[in-house]
């Protein structure tokens, strides 16, 4: 049976398999760290095969920073680590599709890659914005050496991280780093992008012309949607200097910008629409005309065209009819049955109607048209618009669903914090600058899918996977979200601290207990269908002992003294989670165990992969898996008595489950 890794995958060796493919004779050998043979890409030959495009000489646009080929590789470089469940800080756990994970991001989204690859539909990301006295993330390949690391205090002298460590503006790498935190990080987040995915990227003036050319690096300058200006401080913030600084900007960057899926979204004023006769809100302007005179639409050169006819309407009964004529042809029964002519022209000749004949009539059976003297007009019943790039704060009578009701659109820092305290019961704000629930439900509601999985891995308060609930709750959506923070220490002085939360993980799992129980009670008839739970994840050092890596490097003797390869800290939960993570399995679907003979047997997802990490597993319960047919089926190592059990698992799945995939950890 084959062995599990338990390492995140190894992207640097999965890019060199993509090159192989299509360059196989680019591929050579080298030698590892440990003199074993492993391949290698000849990048003179890759550049031979691909002379006429190679740039030659020093010249030539480009972004670089100290740092920046130490975080590509830092970025393809596998870990061995682990996500291990923590049930008793989950809400719902058994039913909830939704994830807290907390750790160093850098780490969770290598250990993503192969579970949420493609499946992630929107991102948002509120990062560090790099002011001078905001926490920098401890990556080691941020660093040249030594020397440089102990000298910016990245760690205390006892070796553990420095969370209370800023990156000051006097910095010698002050933008390389932070360039390197965001790059690395970029380049992992777009492999779990789907292909219709959007990114959106919170940031001040402070970063961003260095994010968008980092953007435009990772997700190919074509890609860009657009920058939003958000006007988050009305009032301007008192210690800007020169200009009182009342917005922070939002860069939107697509997978692939040609299938992402953006709606309008912004209701439209009422001052702006009208009822029809049928009691339908009807947009004042804008509206397309079907027939009549119309420059924009191209001359009949064929009168066959299904896009070249007569209409005739009668208003008393709201009657029409369609007639094939040439210019100047009148049918004058109908003209005397009480119906007026309709035809499109254009400096006194015959040009096409902008629909088909078919389309017209599919329009006017559904009351979607206008008539008036010498032209057809298509209504627009739309209510909404397009989010435009300047977003302020208002309040407006607008038309929601065909009803006139109140509209504000509240972006401020100061109303998230407001929402924030009164939400904990304190007496000031948990957490600095929390972002507003009102502008991320604006966001989420720009992509066209109720359903999407949505990333936040600088997930802060929570502020992402609070306005996911609440606008699930608005409109039925059943969207789910991956919340990613390090467990970055309050300071000891705020007012979270005192109220007890030791770290911003605690802020963000509270704030989403809180809010999910207000929106249950605020939306009863959703309350069943609305999912306010969330599994927490946090990252851990591998399940497995050493030995399970390495074990050349320890003697037989040692070997044999050794009980098992798995730490004895971990229980069965740790394992299955470590199985899905390398088997490339989503980590919030159903599962289950059972007894089976006196053993312990994990069903996960229905079948999808079945699990028993008991020692000596009798052959009743192997066969009893094998029954059931699972993809795939893992056991431990040291689950089998000796080498012949071993063996006879793999027969016993060849007869009964011959398609199962079986490993051992």
């Amino acid at each position: 049976m084959e062995k599990m890794r338990m390492e995140s995958v190894d992207m640097t060796a999965q890019n060199i398999e993509k090159i192989g493919a299509l360059f196989p004779n680019c591929i050579s050998e080298t030698l590892d760290e440990n003199g074993n043979p492993k391949k290698a890409i000849n990048f003179e030959l890759l550049k031979q095969m691909l002379s006429g495009d190679v740039l030659e000489g020093d010249e030539a646009y480009e972004f670089t920073w100290v740092g920046k080929k130490a975080a590509i590789v830092e970025a393809n470089k596998p870990i061995r680590k682990t996500l291990r469940p923590c049930k008793e800080e989950s809400v719902d756990w058994d039913n909830t599709e939704n994830l807290y994970i907390e750790g160093d991001n850098l780490e969770v989204l290598k250990l993503l890659q192969e579970s949420y690859l493609g499946k992630v539909q929107m991102i948002y990301i509120d990062p560090p914005y790099n002011t001078g006295h905001d926490f920098v993330y401890p990556d080691s390949f941020i660093m040249d050496n030594e020397d440089y690391n102990e000298g910016t205090g990245y760690f205390d002298n006892e070796g553990n991280i420095n969370y209370s460590r800023e990156n000051s503006s006097m910095a010698g790498k002050y933008h390389s780093d932070w360039c390197s935190l965001m790059y690395s990080r970029l380049l992992l987040a777009k492999n779990l992008l789907s292909q219709d995915g959007v990114i959106f990227i919170s940031i001040d003036d402070n970063e961003v012309e260095n994010l968008k050319k980092i953007c435009c690096e990772v997700f190919g300058q074509d890609n860009f949607i657009g920058m939003l200006s958000v006007e988050n401080n009305p009032k301007g913030r008192k210690n800007s200097a020169f200009i009182s600084v009342s917005s922070e900007y939002c860069l939107i960057f697509a997978k692939n910008k040609e299938k992402a899926r953006f709606i309008e979204n912004v209701p439209k004023k009422a001052s702006d629409m009208t009822l029809d006769e049928d009691g339908r809100y009807v947009h004042n302007s804008g509206k397309r005309v079907l027939v009549g005179e119309n420059s924009f639409n191209s001359p009949v050169t064929v009168v066959s065209s299904d896009k070249n006819y007569s209409v005739y309407f009668r208003k008393k009964d709201y009657s029409v009819e369609i007639r094939k004529e040439a210019y100047g042809e009148v049918d004058t029964d109908l003209i005397s049955a009480g119906y007026v002519k309709y035809y499109s022209y254009n400096k006194g000749k015959l040009v096409e109607n902008t629909y088909t004949a078919e389309k017209f009539m599919e329009l006017f059976h559904a009351r979607a048209l206008a008539f008036s003297a010498g032209k057809i007009y298509e209504k627009n019943f739309s209510d909404t618009v397009r989010i435009k790039s300047q977003l302020v704060n208002r309040e407006y009578e607008a038309i929601v669903r065909g009803e006139k009701k109140n509209f504000s659109m509240e972006l401020t820092t100061t109303g998230a914090g407001t929402y924030l305290k009164n939400l904990f019961g304190l007496s000031d704000v948990p957490f600095s600058a929390p972002k507003n629930t009102g502008f991320l439900k604006m966001l989420l509601t720009l992509i066209d899918d109720k359903e999407m999985t949505v990333l936040d891995f600088f997930s802060g308060s929570a502020s992402c996977a609070d306005a996911i609930m609440q606008q699930n709750a608005v409109d039925g959506g059943k969207r789910k979200y991956i919340m990613i923070q390090l467990p970055e220490p309050c300071d000891a002085k705020s007012t979270a601290a005192k109220a007890g939360y030791k770290t911003i993980c605690e802020i963000g799992k509270e704030r989403i207990r809180k809010a999910g129980q207000n929106i249950k009670a605020e939306a009863p008839l959703l309350a069943t269908e609305l999912d306010v739970g969330f599994r927490v994840l946090k990252l851990d050092e591998p399940n497995m002992n050493d030995v399970y890596y390495s074990p050349a490097e320890y003697s037989q003797d040692l070997l044999s003294m050794l009980e098992s390869n798995v730490k004895s800290d971990r229980n069965d939960l740790d394992l299955l989670f470590g199985c899905l993570l390398e088997w490339g399995l989503p980590l919030s679907l159903p599962y289950s165990s059972e007894q089976i003979d006196g053993c312990t047997v994990h069903n996960y997802n229905d079948g999808d992969l079945i699990a028993c990490f008991d020692k000596n597993v009798p052959d009743s319960v192997i066969e009893e898996i094998a029954k059931r047919q699972p993809l795939r089926a893992v056991f431990r190592d040291s689950g089998f008595a000796n080498s012949p059990s071993k063996i006879n698992v793999g027969e016993i799945f060849k007869l009964m489950a011959p398609d199962t995939r079986v490993k051992v950890i």
